[in-house]
């Protein structure tokens, strides 16, 4: 089994922060520190790989599993905490770079591979996201604000 995390930030999310089938990746590399309310927080982001998910630089039909928990912010203060801990979208550019993200990502999945996609709907609605997409998930949360979601590969949307 072989699983890629596009954007694994801290890792919050995995109980194994170092889970042996798992490479993790992301654009950034970095150590943040806040003060709130008289503590200090702190967050690494220190993937095995750095890279941008608009070219995941691995070859064709590599990977049995994708999680992709793309930052979900096109709204939030350039320093603030929240934007350092999830990063922020660019408010024009995110469909496109969302569209050629799930096609770096069908590429690199196997032929039965799937992705497992993590998205929170305070400031985009994930309809928008699935249009960018070009394809629907097979399954996933449809009552929660923060929404899971699986998708499966599809040769004709990785063609167009």
């Amino acid at each position: 089994m072989k699983i890629l995390d596009v954007c694994c930030g801290s890792r919050m999310f995995w109980y194994d922060k170092h889970e042996e089938h798992t490479t993790y990746m992301d654009i950034r590399k970095a150590v943040y520190k806040a003060t709130d309310r008289e503590k200090e927080r702190r967050i690494e982001i220190n993937p095995d790989i750095q890279a941008d998910w608009k070219h995941i630089p691995f070859d064709d039909c590599t990977f049995d599993l994708v999680v992709f928990d793309p930052p979900h912010l096109i709204r939030a203060g350039k320093t603030s905490w929240l934007a350092k801990k999830y990063g922020t979208l660019d408010l024009m550019g995110w469909p496109h770079e969302f569209h050629e993200a799930f096609q770096e990502i069908m590429r690199v999945l196997k032929p039965t591979g799937t992705m497992i996609f993590k998205w929170n709907e305070e400031q985009i609605p994930v309809k928008d996201v699935f249009k960018a997409f070009g394809q629907q998930p097979i399954l996933g949360d449809m009552r929660s604000k923060t929404k899971w979601s699986v998708f499966i590969k599809n040769a004709k949307a990785v063609q167009s």
